[in-house]
């Protein structure tokens, strides 16, 4: 039995019940920079929730926060019922963290260092479960290896399994794919699916726009220190992304005809091509009117094509649409 499969599935709650309540958080540092402002934010259980935001957003800080490695000026959380502060050893020991930055003792084995951080959070010695999270991490064959030998894709996947050893109901995961390759990263994103599916809660950062897509439940963009939007994913795809329609013109265009000029339909540089920008809410494209007045005006196109918003494009454009 793999070790996904032998972890403790925790029962399924809806978002009235999170496994993370983050509210009201604040944090000023001693040099008056306030990185969190009044933050509110629940993560449900079992679900994989991606952090977006740019560099100095606050990600770190609200991440450290909640594993206990910062404390906040403000504010209270609490990680499946217990507080972080108050309950900190209850509340830490389900909660594992890949950091990234890759610290780890780079003279010990893969196997020493996994079963140490095991026993850091007071559990029993479990040679038959470490010896699964090395399988199932594909470090087996590294097991007797120093860490100072591997790749830094491999010290990634020695990180994960630290995090793992203690059998964390929640997991963090900050930026855990910097600098792999694109295979191993697709090897990462596997082993997280099957994590969730195991009941884990997964929380996620990443500068790969396309790694929250392909992954993530819900989306959480934060800015400026607060939380401007969290929404599912599909759901806000559909809200905010928009689709374009291109035609590719039988003849070139010298300039639109007047009664065509709007901020919806663009005409390329070279005029062989006109963009059409549409609401995918709208009941009404505007598709169908928009091809009886290009036929109206004897402008035939020889193909068209969709192209829909990438979540790459909406995020840059909540960040931008910020004071």
């Amino acid at each position: 039995m793999k070790l996904l499969d032998s972890l403790e599935t925790p029962r399924r709650s809806s978002a009235s019940d999170p496994i993370i309540s983050v509210s009201g958080l604040s944090k000023t540092y001693a040099s008056g920079f306030q990185a969190l402002g009044n933050v509110d934010l629940d993560i449900r259980r079992g679900e994989i929730f991606a952090l977006l935001g740019p560099n100095g957003a606050g990600k770190t800080s609200l991440i450290s926060i909640i594993c206990g490695i910062v404390n906040p000026s403000t504010g209270r959380v609490l990680a499946d019922g217990h507080d972080i502060v108050r309950d900190y050893r209850a509340a830490r020991t389900i909660i594992g963290l890949v950091p990234q930055e890759l610290t780890t003792d780079a003279f010990e084995t893969v196997w020493a260092t996994v079963n140490f951080s095991r026993g850091l959070f007071g559990k029993p010695r479990n040679p038959a479960y470490i010896e699964k999270i090395l399988k199932d991490l594909s470090l087996w064959e590294k097991k007797d290896s120093k860490i100072m030998t591997l790749s830094g894709g491999m010290k990634r996947r020695v990180m994960i399994a630290k995090a793992l050893s203690h059998e964390p109901k929640i997991l963090f995961l900050d930026e855990p794919t910097a600098g792999v390759d694109v295979e191993l990263r697709r090897d990462m994103w596997e082993m997280v699916r099957r994590l969730r599916e195991s009941g884990v809660t997964i929380i996620l950062t990443t500068h790969y726009i396309e790694e929250a897509e392909e992954m993530a439940d819900r989306i959480g963009v934060i800015s400026k220190g607060e939380i401007i939007l969290v929404e599912d994913k599909d759901v806000l795809m559909q809200k905010l992304g928009k689709k374009q329609l291109t035609l590719h013109l039988q003849s070139p265009l010298r300039a639109l005809p007047p009664d065509l000029r709007s901020d919806n339909l663009l005409l390329s540089e070279d005029g062989s091509e006109l963009v059409y920008t549409f609401d995918t809410q709208s009941d009404e494209t505007g598709i169908a009117g928009l091809l009886r007045a290009l036929s109206k005006h004897g402008i035939d196109f020889k193909d068209l094509q969709t192209k829909e918003s990438s979540l790459e494009e909406i995020f840059v454009s909540l960040v931008r649409g910020r004071p």
